[in-house]
């Protein structure tokens, strides 16, 4: 019996600690954002395009759109949609746990109304020192040369002398 209650509470600790540690977590991605995506946001998982009906995985680089009734993901958008400007174009952040074309229909009548909209600030033309942290920014080499890498070199040191 003291062996049953010792598992439990081994088990029931554990499972805390998991759940203490989801809690915790927090998700910035902003370097790894294209230099079109929308300012505002330090996470982005996918945008959805309204002018193209696609979307744009974020962590993997790849868009994904429809190809004869069939979702498909590539590099880049095919040469039919070839008249799309990503840096003019209304991307709506969109993030979900799954593949986000399975609501495409929710985000063509939620979003649609943004398919000629063509006034939204980009992380290429943004001004917030934050967003300097993408490489394709103009003022990258900005960020670089304000002792960022610097600090990352004495942090890592500091790591190595507690070892």
């Amino acid at each position: 019996m003291k062996k049953f209650i010792i598992a439990a509470v081994i088990i029931a600790s554990f499972g805390f600690a998991q759940n203490a540690m989801a809690q915790v977590s927090v998700n910035i991605n902003i370097g790894s954002q294209p230099a079109w995506g929308p300012v505002g946001y330090d996470y982005a998982r996918y945008y959805y395009l309204p002018e193209a009906n696609a979307y744009y995985d974020v962590s993997a680089a790849r868009f994904m759109y429809l190809q004869r009734n069939r979702w498909v993901t590539a590099r880049q958008l095919p040469s039919s949609y070839g008249r799309i400007n990503l840096y003019n174009t209304h991307k709506v952040v969109v993030n979900r746990s799954y593949a986000p074309y399975r609501d495409n229909r929710r985000d063509v009548m939620n979003y649609g109304r943004y398919r000629s909209s063509h006034n939204q600030v980009v992380i290429r033309d943004s001004r917030d020192y934050r967003y300097y942290e993408s490489r394709y920014h103009p003022n990258h080499k900005e960020w670089k040369g304000r002792g960022h890498d610097k600090h990352d070199r004495d942090h890592d040191r500091g790591r190595r002398g507690r070892r």
